[in-house]
């Protein structure tokens, strides 16, 4: 299989071995002994014969898949290893190591004849959130007597990426219904298209007047605007990141709620926006798409010992307040700066007890913050 790396050595036991048969050596000739010889002659050979015996290492295929890739943070995700003898002769077990993250996954293979193979499955920690790299595998091969040791790597590496926790949760309350001047709005529905949201490559369909010229001229593609349609409401969820405003374990709590609620708002058909202290700014459509999309991001998003001490909301993003419900994510006493200017629709204090109401939700952890969430949403 393409792509392995190799060691071999003497261990610790082969080392006093090697050295004994030298003392020996040494002894049997000050003192003409020939029993001190003998035993040198003998212990070097041992080692000689270990060296070509753990030499002879096994030529073995590895296949590994992961599922799922994505997971939700403490649910089981499995691993399997296919190795296989692909060689014209059989080979005998060899041990092997497979990393996942910080954790080292040990197995026995057994022995091969020429094209078996066999298969192996062992469950991932899932406990932390991020991205988990596993493999790649390392064969493991030792003399009977411990004196060398070989390894050999084989194969690349897979990727899992642990999402954050999702609570069960309301979708935050929408911007209100456009009215018509006379009545509701009915089918066809009211459309617009004067926010702004993306610059994107032009594809077949698209209106000449919304190529956007600057882009145009800089990437030497046609690019076109991207407007938002007034008549699909969405959410933006601002996340402190900010290293002094959160522990860790509070941090985790707040990327949670983040989580959640974006999740929610996606599923009800909102468009959703995410927005860090560390300047992320990632929006996405509704649907399984946009969820997928932010779920990633959030997955990676990491606190920001950069910015401890600045603003909740970077300059060049707090110029104006996003379209839609605006909600804040952020720690019992911090300083919502250029984001109070905003008005939040509500704003998450998370880190420490209190009471909720008037647009505030605190609470000492995820679990918490959702269910006086869903009170406040359900009393509206």
């Amino acid at each position: 299989m393409p792509g392995f790396r190799g060691g071999r050595g003497l261990t610790r036991r082969g080392v006093v071995v090697l050295l004994g048969a030298a003392g020996c050596y040494v002894l049997g000739e000050l003192a003409d002994y020939a029993l001190f010889r003998a035993l040198a002659g003998f212990a070097f050979g041992a080692v000689v014969a270990a060296v070509v015996v753990a030499m002879s290492r096994p030529r073995a295929d590895v296949t590994r898949t992961v599922h799922p890739d994505r997971v939700e943070r403490g649910t089981p995700a499995l691993a399997t290893l296919v190795v296989r003898n692909g060689t014209g002769r059989g080979h005998g077990g060899f041990s092997a190591v497979d990393r996942a993250g910080d954790t080292e996954h040990r197995l026995r293979v057994r022995p091969l004849a020429p094209g078996a193979e066999a298969t192996y499955h062992y469950e991932l920690p899932t406990g932390r959130r991020g991205r988990l790299r596993v493999g790649p595998l390392v064969l493991d091969r030792s003399d009977p007597f411990g004196l060398v040791r070989t390894t050999r790597t084989v194969g690349a590496t897979t990727t899992v990426l642990i999402h954050p926790r999702r609570h069960a949760v309301r979708p935050a309350e929408i911007a209100f219904p456009r009215h018509h001047y006379d009545g509701a709005t009915t089918e066809p529905p009211l459309r617009g298209s004067n926010d702004l949201v993306a610059v994107r490559e032009y594809v077949r369909g698209d209106e000449v007047r919304l190529l956007h010229w600057r882009s145009t001229a800089k990437t030497g593609v046609l690019m076109v605007r991207e407007y938002t349609d007034p008549a699909m409401a969405g959410v933006t969820i601002v996340l402190d990141t900010r290293a002094d405003v959160l522990a860790a374990a509070a941090f985790e709590d707040a990327v949670e709620v983040a989580t959640s609620l974006l999740y929610a708002g996606a599923q009800a058909g909102q468009r959703c926006r995410l927005i860090t202290s560390s300047g992320t700014n990632v929006a996405t459509d509704n649907g399984l798409a946009g969820a997928q999309a932010l779920l990633d991001e959030l997955c990676l998003v990491t606190q920001d010992a950069g910015i401890s001490g600045g603003p909740l909301v970077p300059a060049e993003l707090a110029a104006r307040r996003p379209a839609g419900s605006l909600v804040v994510v952020t720690g019992p006493g911090a300083d919502l700066g250029r984001a109070a200017v905003w008005r939040p629709d509500t704003v998450f204090r998370l880190g420490a007890a209190g009471r909720s109401g008037g647009g505030v939700v605190t609470a000492p952890n995820a679990e918490s913050a959702a269910a006086a969430w869903n009170v406040l949403r359900a009393g509206r």
